[in-house]
């Protein structure tokens, strides 16, 4: 296993899966961090340009060497990647708010679980898919949102402590800058096709930690392209840091944190649970995110992929259970697609 930490040469730019076109849209906002697909294409690209010999018109070589977008080669797997930053000679990973987290009043960044899932109560109505409403006894007030927990602080919070929060600010900065698009053959501005792009920018010593396996002759160090109108990273290889692993058995009552996002074939739940654990789980109570998009472009085809819904990063689930435990036949994480590229890695935690 090597872990890599990838730097910022300047800013990046991440689109997130909306088409986007300066006669269509007028603003490209950045997903940050990026999606595990960012960060596969980047390493496969860089990967597949070390070998100097092989002839790209031989695609079975190149995907021998590669693989897929769809299908890594063999013993190939990434897990991130993560928000990180370089502290005192140690790299700290850093994890979005989770969604069922509330603003303790009168502390500023510091957060709590919601209260724990309750039955609905008599005489209230609603639509929700799950038995159980999170938060019923907390204050009806909007809280702080955007906030980032370190490892140590959100392995604090999934156990039901009160933890403090670090900005979204004090991490990297999302610049847009505006631009107008081009007739290409006259090389002069079109009417109405001015728009805006979004960059991030991170902070000092703020980077993407992601682990690899599969590719011993990986590089120590070195420079490759990532993201949108490929912007450079360098990288550097790291100690890889440790990964909990799932409770065996898991606890009567636990809850699952999405680490990275996760593809499920019914929207934000799979088909059947039991394609994760052995035994019988019960879903009681959930809060999710908005919706990540990702799509992405064709250029073989020169057309937009299909834009497909992911459910974000920070997204908790509460389950209630007797004698199940994770799977062994399975990796570590709860995704119907891309788990070989890091989508669907979670934290589980008794509540």
């Amino acid at each position: 296993m090597k872990a890599l930490f990838l730097s910022a040469m300047d800013v990046w730019l991440f689109r997130d899966g909306r088409p986007f076109n300066a006669n269509g849209d007028h603003r490209a906002e950045s997903l940050f961090p990026p999606h595990p697909s960012v960060i596969q294409g980047a390493l496969r690209s860089y990967y597949l340009s070390l070998d100097k010999s092989l002839q790209y018109e031989n695609a079975d070589a190149v995907i021998k060497r590669v693989g897929t977008a769809q299908q890594g080669p063999d013993g190939f797997s990434l897990r991130g990647p993560y928000l990180a930053r370089r502290e005192n000679d140690y790299l700290i990973r850093y994890y979005p708010q989770p969604a069922d987290a509330v603003s303790v009043p009168g502390a500023r960044h510091t957060i709590r679980s919601a209260a724990v899932p309750q039955g609905q109560p008599d005489g209230l109505r609603t639509n929700s898919p799950t038995p159980d409403l999170l938060g019923l006894a907390d204050p009806l007030e909007k809280g702080e949102t955007g906030l980032w927990l370190s490892e140590k602080a959100l392995d604090a919070y999934l156990r039901g402590q009160t933890v403090q929060g670090v900005p979204a600010g004090d991490l990297f900065q999302r610049q847009a800058y505006p631009g107008i698009g081009l007739q290409n053959d006259h090389r002069v501005t079109k009417d109405g096709a001015l728009f805006e792009v979004e960059y991030i920018r991170p902070g000092d010593d703020v980077g993407l930690y992601v682990e690899m396996d599969g590719w011993d002759d990986w590089p120590e160090q070195g420079a490759l392209q990532l993201g949108g109108e490929h912007r450079a990273a360098s990288f550097t290889t790291v100690k890889p840091l440790p990964w909990p692993t799932p409770p065996t058995p898991l606890p009567p009552k636990f809850k699952v944190y999405f680490a990275t996002p996760a593809y499920f074939e019914a929207g934000w739940i799979p088909n059947n649970w039991e394609d994760f654990f052995d035994g019988k789980v019960e879903l009681i109570a959930a809060a999710v995110g908005r919706y990540d998009w990702l799509g992405g472009y064709d250029y073989a085809a020169q057309i937009h992929k299909p834009a497909r819904r992911y459910v974000p990063a920070g997204s908790v689930y509460y389950f209630k259970t007797s004698g199940a435990s994770w799977r062994k036949d399975r990796p570590f994480a709860m995704t119907q697609d891309g788990q070989q590229f890091g989508y669907g890695q979670i934290l589980i935690k008794g509540w």
